[in-house]
């Protein structure tokens, strides 16, 4: 089995309460990687989003180094501000913002998983603004007859599923635009990039298990699979990966999530893609395993699917 080291260092969001405090959220994570020798530091996640990452990593060490991220979702664009930010301390982000807006946002990731994922097609979009109708029937012809979903580059409104996430009709223009423009609305400051349509596949949920698993790729190879942090239940189920570890090695990142579904037909499909350091784990996952995929290297863990982790 890999042998961690003391020199992987992650950056992690404090408690906004205790500032000498990972954020409550990750804390079993912190403890599981100092436990495992490796150093901890903190950044002020709402002063990054505020626009002062200046202000954010005052409390990171002069010459950390390479640190990892653990914690919120960061913008792109606020990303590359705090990888800025560390690099005048004498740090950096071990993944580079450019990397990590590929694996972060749709338009980045797409590509690479074409045949593995529904069909999409996106809009540039400016917060508060929901494209005009005859744009979204532009962008709704180039998918599938039939039902779609609508998301920005990297979350949906899935809980509001009526209102401003499921499209019954592409073919009905008032109605795509009404859902669209009520995703735009509840979206508001947080809106990512643009306006994505993705067409509706119909999925199952296997027998006593997760309806839908994350895997975690490190360095192009699964390490890791979980039940979606949503899920009510731990246990996953085995699916094919071959055909994502294609996908996975054609996107180029060092720390992606794959989280995959089983179509009505049989075939399993890539849902979502993510940038490893700001998806969330299942309540039940293995924190310890989960700082050794973090700390391995190159080296693979073999450790039992059933445990949460899966073969290489």
């Amino acid at each position: 089995m890999a042998t961690t080291t003391a020199t992987t260092t992650v950056l992690h969001c404090r408690d906004p309460l205790h500032e000498r405090r990972a954020d409550a959220h990750f804390t079993a994570e912190a403890r599981q990687l100092r436990a495992a020798g490796g150093t901890v530091v903190l950044m002020d996640h709402d002063a990054l989003l505020a626009g002062d990452a200046e202000r954010a990593v005052e409390r990171v060490p002069e010459g950390v180094g390479s640190v990892w991220y653990r914690g919120w979702m960061i913008p792109a664009g606020r990303y590359a501000e705090l990888d800025a930010a560390l690099r005048g301390r004498g740090g950096e982000l071990a993944v580079a913002p450019e990397t990590y807006r590929r694996a972060h946002e749709l338009p980045g990731w797409y590509e690479s998983f074409a045949g593995l994922t529904p069909v999409s097609g996106w809009l540039p979009t400016r917060r508060g603004v929901a494209p005009d109708p005859e744009g979204l029937a532009a962008l709704a012809a180039g998918l599938p007859p039939g039902a779609a979903i609508v998301k920005d580059y990297v979350k949906s409104r899935k809980h509001e599923w009526v209102e401003a996430c499921y499209v019954p009709d592409l073919a009905d223009p008032a109605a795509l635009h009404r859902v669209v423009a009520r995703f735009v609305e509840l979206q508001g400051e947080f809106l990512a990039g643009g306006v994505v349509l993705r067409a509706f596949e119909r999925f199952v949920a296997p027998p006593a298990v997760a309806a839908e698993v994350r895997v975690w790729w490190r360095d192009g190879a699964p390490r890791m699979v979980t039940a979606h942090p949503d899920s009510p239940v731990a246990e996953v189920p085995t699916p094919d990966l071959e055909p994502v570890r294609a996908a996975v090695e054609a996107l180029d990142c060092p720390f992606v999530t794959t989280d995959l579904a089983l179509r009505e037909d049989g075939v399993w499909r890539v849902v979502e893609v993510g940038d490893g350091q700001v998806s969330d784990l299942h309540r039940e996952a293995d924190r310890a395993a989960f700082v050794r995929l973090l700390t391995a290297g190159q080296a693979l863990l073999r450790t039992s699917s059933r445990s949460g982790t899966t073969p290489a």
